[in-house]
């Protein structure tokens, strides 16, 4: 198998720059880890707190000790499903100013 790109995690950017790449002729490869994204604890926004702490689809990383917050860790959900962390996180967010 042979392909002008290769790229790695079907997230949201993988996905974007696949649809780009190919778009404008090339021919491109995704590779992804996770399974799909078509559970119904992914598509309910009520049950966002439940993929992100699924192994199914999240990765389980941790921060390192926090100094200023009595040396905790904090738990940091990453998507492991097709659509990345978008997939996990319940619809919410940010707007920018």
């Amino acid at each position: 198998m042979q392909a002008d790109y290769v790229i790695v995690g079907a997230g949201s950017a993988g996905c974007a720059l696949a649809y780009r790449l190919s778009e404008a002729g090339h021919s491109v490869i995704v590779i992804e880890y996770g399974g799909t994204d078509a559970g119904p604890l992914i598509q309910m926004p009520a049950a966002l707190s439940y993929p992100m702490n699924m192994a199914r689809y999240d990765w389980g990383f941790w921060s390192e000790p926090e100094p200023h917050l009595g040396n905790r860790r904090l738990a940091c959900p990453r998507g492991k499903v097709i659509g990345g962390s978008s997939s996990v996180n319940g619809m919410v967010y940010v707007r920018g100013h």
